[in-house]
């Protein structure tokens, strides 16, 4: 069965990648296609492309994918993160289907044409600093404990307004909304990616 995100359709072969070969490890992205490196009893382990490895099982992979879909297209990556508002929160995904916050910013800059990592801590890591005077729409906000590592992101929208992927309790989606003081006083790092 397809689900869609916009116009084009990918097929289930969305393959759950997760940090162990086990149905009860912990799911840490998609393959979206990406390259088999090992097969063992039944699970795959699997590197995408942009160089993060996890296991699935192997009956996941193969079948009809459309990769249109993961073809750049015109727009800002805010724009194509607002064509996800309101797409289900789910850790690790990747689609309109379940998405995290890091996935969000990912899928974004990967439908405007820029391949950028992963992880929020990834992402905070591959930006250019800014001070806030200095942010502009589309720039990124990163969350998470002063020593350690991001494990939130959104996407500046202004006016005191963010854009990301939520799973706090009672909003468990993709939302614009103003900054909620929880995460404001969680900030670690306002970035550009470019």
């Amino acid at each position: 069965m397809a689900e869609s995100l916009g116009e084009h359709t990918f097929a289930r072969q969305l393959a759950p990648l997760r940090t162990e070969p086990s149905d009860d490890a912990e799911q840490v992205t998609q393959a979206l296609p990406g390259e088999v490196l090992e097969e063992r009893d039944g699970w795959a382990l699997v590197e995408t492309h942009y160089a993060y490895p996890g296991w699935t099982r192997c009956e996941e992979l193969g079948g009809e994918f459309d990769e249109e879909w993961l073809a750049p297209s015109p727009g800002t990556p805010l724009e194509h993160a607002r064509a996800l508002l309101g797409a289900p929160y789910q850790w690790g995904g990747m689609t309109a289907a379940g998405i995290d916050c890091s996935g969000l910013v990912h899928m974004s800059f990967r439908r405007a044409g820029s391949l950028v990592p992963r992880d929020a801590d990834q992402q905070e890591d591959a930006g250019t600093p800014l001070a806030e005077q200095d942010l502009r729409p589309g720039d990124l906000i990163t969350y998470g404990p002063p020593e350690g590592r991001a494990d939130h992101i959104a996407f500046w929208v202004g006016d005191g307004r963010i854009l990301h992927a939520t799973g706090r309790r009672g909003v468990e989606s993709v939302v614009e909304e103003p900054e909620p003081q929880e995460l404001r006083v969680r900030r670690r790092a306002l970035v550009r990616l470019v």
